[in-house]
């Protein structure tokens, strides 16, 4: 497979055991990888590592455009060839990377879809969830993605033991194992209190979610729950657990929350990924412009 680059799989052990990314995101990297080794191999008789250039690069991501791939598909790629020719300099295979002279495609910004603070509001008191534990669990499930913007794979993977009671807050583990820490309400705390209390004694898990066996629950079910829950209340068209994070932070900015908290709350690596939220904030105040001042 990719036999001809061996330093693509040395560099594929670096990002599971060493920087312990995710194994959806390793497969990401992989899969870009033996795309541009394939078309190497293909259209320039396999150079070695320390003959592939920037001109290379470039007809690699010309090829994709024409296949109809999207400018954001072709920047993730962009950045897989910059991490792996970083790596290679780091590890002294190459003295300069090719990636320097490349530059990724302008896309258009799109705002974050969100669900509405109100129908956040109908969902939590007036959506009647059955009083069994499976009721229990996508109320509670609900109720954090919308408090602490949580990822669905923190909140998959999220223990017991990462919930403070004594100073009401989560300890999250992030993308890339970084550590952050959520304030939650007291309300909240409760919830998640009585939630362990009524557990099954099963001792089968530690994680805080499970289904009435006792089993950690898995992403598509948490998926599933939102998805159903969210169509009760909302039209937006994705339904999803990213949707609750992306209304935590329009909810936040909405509200006048300082940028850089919600950047530290959402586990945001840069600013820059922030800031998306700010332009919800801008046209939700259009729209109280139009439908308030008489010259609007």
């Amino acid at each position: 497979m990719l036999q001809q680059y061996p330093e693509v799989n040395s560099f594929l052990e670096y990002l599971r055991f060493e920087k312990r990314y995710s194994r959806h995101t390793s497969v990401a990297y992989q899969n870009d990888l033996e795309s541009f080794s394939h078309f190497l191999s293909e259209f320039f008789n396999s150079p070695s590592i320390k003959d592939v250039n920037a001109a290379m690069a470039r007809s690699w991501l010309a090829a994709l455009k024409e296949d109809g791939i999207t400018s954001k598909s072709i920047n993730r790629k962009i950045s897989t060839l910059k991490s792996f020719f970083k790596y290679l300099m780091k590890e002294g295979v190459i003295e300069t990377t090719p990636m320097s002279i490349v530059t990724a495609p302008k896309m258009s910004k799109r705002l974050p879809v969100y669900v509405e603070e109100k129908d956040m509001q109908t969902l939590f008191d007036y959506v009647e969830f059955k009083d069994d534990w499976k009721g229990k669990t996508q109320r509670l499930i609900l109720k954090l993605f919308y408090s602490t913007g949580m990822r669905i794979s923190e909140l998959v993977n999220l223990k017991e033991s990462q919930v403070d009671f004594s100073y009401n807050q989560i300890k999250v583990l992030g993308k890339g194992n970084k550590e952050r820490i959520i304030p939650v309400s007291n309300e909240t705390m409760q919830e998640i209190l009585n939630y362990i209390n009524e557990k099954p004694a099963t001792g089968l898990t530690n994680n805080l979610f499970t289904n009435k066996k006792g089993k950690p629950l898995i992403g598509r079910t948490v998926f599933n729950y939102v998805r159903k829950n969210l169509s009760l209340v909302t039209t937006v068209r994705k339904k999803s657990p990213h949707i609750l994070r992306h209304s935590f932070a329009t909810h936040l900015a909405n509200n006048g929350a300082d940028l850089n908290a919600v950047k530290e709350l959402l586990g945001h690596s840069s600013l820059a990924a922030t800031q998306v939220y700010t332009h919800n904030s801008i046209e939700k105040l259009k729209e109280v412009f139009k439908r308030a001042h008489p010259k609007a």
